[in-house]
């Protein structure tokens, strides 16, 4: 079978890809083309916090041991925020205690990045308690944050400067 021509062109930008995973290694992240990587890489280093290094509790932690939540979002794909896939009273606990770090991207392309406090977020909470508890404590299979609500409630952090 023959390859496609532009496996050449691959072949061509692979060293790049290498150096970008050289990079998300040294700030925790093991594979780029995984969970977001490369995008939890780029949130990193904009917000100039650490990787928790696990898939387990929050995300991320600053310089005196407070953590966070990341997320992102593709506005090409789909207008919310996954959340957890097992969402329940001992998730939203932890969810209420941090700052989360929320991405709008465009594909590959950061367009914002909003800072949502737990208060924020706390209509979706209250919600999501509500239901769980409702179902007789039946996890909720994650549920979602519109991508509205965040831009019209949370604090914009960040913006590229997209004048170049």
């Amino acid at each position: 079978m023959p390859q496609h021509p532009d496996k050449a062109e691959l072949d061509r930008l692979f060293p790049y890809v290498r150096e970008y995973q050289a990079l998300a290694s040294k700030h925790g992240i093991g594979d780029i083309f995984q969970d977001n990587g490369g995008k939890l890489l780029q949130m990193l280093l904009i917000t100039g916090l650490k990787s928790t290094g696990g898939r387990e509790g929050n995300d991320a932690r600053d310089e005196a041991g407070n953590e966070y939540e990341l997320k992102s979002v593709n506005a090409l794909l789909t207008k919310s925020f996954s959340t957890h896939h097992h969402m329940n009273p001992t998730i939203l606990a932890k969810y209420r205690q941090v700052v989360w770090f929320m991405a709008v991207y465009e594909g590959i392309e950061l367009r914002a990045i909003y800072r949502m406090t737990p208060a924020n977020l706390e209509p979706y909470f209250s919600k999501w308690e509500r239901k769980w508890h409702d179902s007789g404590g039946k996890d909720i299979n994650n549920p979602k944050i519109p991508l509205k609500f965040v831009m019209e409630h949370g604090e914009l952090f960040y913006r590229p400067d997209t004048s170049s």
